[in-house]
């Protein structure tokens, strides 16, 4: 038997190949081979693809709506919205030559068949220009909040977990939370036991798609956005027919009793409601009690007409949280 020392490099590159072959073998994305040029976002813009290295547009005449559909579905877009040549402008490289034949249900445009163009060119303003509506293509799981989460991106008919560098990390959630809707960042982690494709941002981007993507498996990002809570309701009662409604919000009778209301949706247990008050700055809290909370006001007074609001707070995710309600603006008649 026979031992053969292979040299350090040696083992050192081989390693290195291998990691690469199974990276690619756990990794279902394709390369780039689509995308939509011009200057109204990631999904619209001039159809090009990718061939021989370059890009190429692709002729009207070459392209109809279920190859549209198949590129909205590559690029992770909601259904076509738009067709049209010359809506986007024309290429400064190559004409794609052939025709696209796509059924609609394909994964990549690529995959479609293609025939032999009858006539070899396209006029200049032929270049088809396709609009795919924008799809809520992003989401944060597993933190009982639409705006705290672990990060996944729905691509190719499926969601798919997000990860990325420990240097992208705040850049990456800083896009999640301005596409979500839910304000600015409050922290990311990687919290996500499950790798997933890397993203690389810059942080102004309006949505992920318009990230690059690196390929690599990453360990999934936790996000946790400031907007964590919904917004609560605010709204007045009376118990002796007092109030009534007037051009600029509810009206009460002087002297009249009325109740201030504060409630939110079953969003989570407890937490607790600080109603202010603009006209004298004054403030009052309680807690939540099966997601609301009552404030009395004995008799109705010139001191009592102003502007209210609600003021949701909650502690949760080693954060304090809170959400304001819409302004109540109450007015004080009859004295």
């Amino acid at each position: 038997q026979t031992t053969i020392f292979y040299p350090t490099y040696l083992c050192l590159v081989l390693d290195s190949v291998i990691n690469k072959l199974i990276e690619c073998s756990t990794n279902s994305f394709s390369p780039e081979s689509v995308r939509l040029v011009g200057e109204a976002g990631f999904c619209s813009g001039r159809v090009e693809v990718k061939s021989n290295q370059s890009w190429a547009s692709v002729c009207e005449a070459d392209f109809d709506r279920q190859d549209a559909e198949v590129v909205c579905g590559e690029l992770s877009c909601g259904a076509p919205a738009a067709l049209q040549g010359g809506l986007y402008g024309e290429g400064e490289g190559q004409t794609w030559d052939k025709e696209f034949q796509c059924k609609g249900k394909e994964s990549l445009l690529l995959d479609c068949d293609t025939s032999d163009r009858e006539n070899n060119t396209c006029l200049p303003g032929n270049a088809v220009g396709l609009t795919c509506s924008e799809p809520d293509d992003v989401r944060l799981v597993g933190g009982d909040s639409r705006c705290a989460g672990g990060v996944e991106w729905y691509d190719q008919g499926e969601w798919r977990t997000v990860g990325a560098e420990d240097w992208e990390q705040e850049d990456v959630a800083a896009v999640v939370c301005r596409q979500m809707g839910c304000g600015s960042t409050v922290s990311v982690l990687p919290g996500n036991t499950t790798r997933g494709f890397g993203v690389d941002c810059d942080g102004d981007e309006s949505a992920l798609r318009e990230c690059r993507r690196t390929y690599d498996l990453l360990p999934g990002l936790t996000v946790i956005c400031s907007d964590l809570l919904v917004q609560p309701d605010i709204f007045l009662t009376d118990s002796m027919g007092g109030v009534s409604r007037g051009h600029q919000g509810p009206e009460m009778l002087w002297g009249h009793s009325f109740t201030i209301t504060c409630s939110t949706q079953p969003q989570y247990p407890g937490g607790s409601f600080l109603l202010t008050f603009t006209g004298s700055k004054r403030t009052q809290t309680q807690p939540a009690v099966n997601h609301s909370a009552a404030f009395l006001f004995p008799a109705a007074d010139d001191s009592h007409q102003g502007n209210y609001s609600c003021v949701y707070d909650y502690y949760v995710f080693s954060h304090n949280f809170s959400s304001e309600s819409e302004l109540l603006s109450l007015t004080i008649t009859g004295n």
